[in-house]
């Protein structure tokens, strides 16, 4: 059979997009000027608000960025993608806010790359919201536990934080610890059902709390090109947040459903695929960019730098 029919098959061009996924220092990316600090928040549960953690974190590593993922979410579901450990009895997050360990010694490596790690999460987490009401700096445990002199030693470039899909004290734990907050909104019915106060308690807590945080991004997931609802609703969300909205969109895919029942992210699951693609450039989009910065009486959602075009 001809060598040219297997070159043009779509299994042939998978594997070629593969290769060039993985392949050691064939990707690299601007390092930022300093630790770049990102929550993945949004109170509306099923966006894709744990899958974007992992797999931007992995698209970020996959350029040679050396990125942390802390797990905030009870459930765990970021270290079991990470394929880290998080049984009880293994350090983690919940004994990283308690005060019983440090950042350093809840640190865990993933298999996947060398550049990507990640402070696990444990059933104990839990429990922790009711501990924490009557503990000092209650707001800013994690922050404290992840300082400068922590970031510094260990070199990290991002620090990803992934919370879970309520306002409790570990997700605002998670957004006094950094200074920009990515929303992931799904491509669906009621996509921005739940936006509105998701930005309210930005507000709240920019004005009490922490007045470095702002919206860098929104990344529009589980696009569906088949449908005209979902252009509908991503012109609706550009139309609304402008050009804060990443160009580059997360199509629905098996495949992404998929990886994290092996333990895995997309990238590391099938680094082929349409949307472990999709990740590695929407992570290129947001390094590449740099942060969006809030410009006066702009609220939490920010703006492109001064010169940038939109």
């Amino acid at each position: 059979m001809d060598e040219q029919f297997w070159d043009d098959t779509p299994i042939a061009a998978a594997a070629r997009r593969a290769a060039k996924v993985m392949t050691p220092n064939a990707l690299s990316l601007p390092r930022p000027e300093k630790t770049r600090k990102i929550t993945i928040a949004n109170q509306k549960g099923g966006v894709g608000k744990t899958t974007s953690s992992v797999n931007l974190a992995a698209g970020l590593a996959l350029h040679g960025l050396k990125v942390l993922v802390v797990d905030l979410d009870p459930q765990g579901n970021a270290s079991t993608a990470l394929g880290a450990e998080h049984h009880s009895g293994v350090l983690s997050s919940y004994e990283m806010l308690i005060g019983e360990c440090t950042a350093a010694e809840a640190l865990q490596r993933s298999s996947f790359t060398e550049n990507l790690y990640c402070i696990p999460a444990t059933i104990d987490l839990a429990g922790s919201e009711i501990e924490l009401v009557s503990m000092v700096r209650r707001e800013y445990r994690l922050s404290d536990a992840l300082n400068q002199d922590f970031l510094n030693e260990h070199g990290f470039d991002y620090v990803i934080i992934d919370c879970p899909p309520s306002l409790g004290l570990l997700t605002i734990n998670a957004m006094t610890a950094v200074d920009e907050v990515i929303i992931p909104i799904q491509a669906e019915y009621y996509a921005l059902e739940g936006v509105g106060q998701l930005l309210n308690n930005i507000t709240m807590i920019r004005q009490h709390l922490n007045p470095n945080l702002h919206i860098s991004a929104i990344l529009l997931t589980m696009y569906d090109a088949r449908t005209k609802l979902a252009e509908q609703v991503a012109n609706e969300v550009r139309e609304h947040f402008g050009s804060v909205v990443l160009r580059n969109v997360i199509p629905r895919s098996v495949k992404v459903s998929e990886a994290p029942g092996f333990g895995q992210t997309v990238l590391q699951y099938d680094p082929g695929s349409r949307g472990a693609l999709a990740y590695l450039d929407a992570a290129k989009e947001i390094a590449n960019r740099g942060d969006y910065l809030p410009t006066e009486d702009s609220g939490p959602i920010g703006r492109a730098p001064e010169g940038e075009n939109n």
